[in-house]
């Protein structure tokens, strides 16, 4: 979708792109000067300019470039093009504050693997895994986890991003990440009733007690949460090429959720809430 945009130039809102496409320019290798002809000779420029460098951008793999113009409810026109080097994220702390509190886990998935990393094992180990992706998804994570990921482990994250709960509340989804996962019938079975603060809690029991189940269990929350937003994304992008006329052509399969290598652990989840609900 990333070729047929036009919304990422100086002056080109949604409706002039529309506009746009409606006249038959389909795409950046449709921008000619034969075909730009009946536009003024400013629009001509910025498009001519703007069509030239978006092909030298993305010839060049430069993601951030995209993002940096996109609006952030069109930011999955990027993930086709970068599909190769992305990473879905997520991320769980001790609490809000970046500066005071810290990350407990990280999970990490690209399509292909999942990647965990924990605090006091492997945290360390982040920041040279995720340098290795282009585009980044996440949940909230323009407000939550790369701040915070910045603030507390001094990490840049330059990379683009997707943040879906601006994607889908262009759809009319809202309510939390799991609130939309309802909403487009996603189940999270054994961890349906856990949240983030039921995730602070997790970690506070496993670094009381010691048992590897509560950290298993937390980190099939964590991990959940990727593997869903893997899920969704095809869903939202699909959605969104429904108000575009190329839908039909540009349609990704879309798939259930990949297998969460984390177990949860019942009987753990039910004692830690006997206890948070007294």
């Amino acid at each position: 979708m990333l070729t047929h945009s036009f919304c990422h130039l100086p002056g080109i809102g949604a409706q002039t792109e529309r506009q746009l496409w409606a006249s038959g320019l389909h795409g950046w290798d449709h921008v000619t000067p034969a075909a730009i002809r009946p536009f003024s000779p400013a629009r001509r420029a910025r498009l001519l300019e703007g069509a030239q460098e978006s092909r030298a951008q993305l010839a060049a793999g430069n993601a951030a470039w995209f993002d940096q113009r996109l609006p952030a409810r069109e930011s999955w026109r990027m993930f086709s093009s970068f599909e190769h080097s992305v990473a879905f994220l997520d991320i769980e702390t001790t609490g809000l504050d970046g500066a005071r509190d810290h990350v407990t886990t990280i999970v990490l998935y690209d399509g292909q693997r999942v990647y965990s990393f924990v605090h006091g094992r492997n945290l360390e180990d982040f920041p040279a895994c995720v340098a290795r992706y282009d585009l980044l998804v996440t949940y909230n994570g323009k407000t939550f986890d790369l701040p915070f990921l910045r603030r507390s482990m001094g990490i840049p994250l330059q990379q683009a991003h997707i943040d879906l709960r601006y994607v889908l509340a262009s759809l009319g989804y809202s309510g939390g990440l799991k609130g939309c996962e309802r909403a487009l019938g996603l189940e999270r079975g054994d961890l349906a009733d856990v949240d983030g603060f039921f995730a602070v809690l997790l970690w506070n029991d496993y670094r009381r007690r010691g048992d590897e189940r509560t950290l298993q269990t937390l980190l099939a929350y964590n991990a959940a949460d990727v593997l869903n937003l893997a899920a969704i994304l095809p869903m939202a992008v699909n959605a969104k090429l429904r108000e575009t006329p190329f839908a039909e052509a540009l349609q990704l399969p879309e798939l259930g959720p990949a297998h969460n290598p984390f177990e949860a652990h019942r009987p753990t989840i039910d004692r830690i809430a006997r206890g948070r609900w007294g």
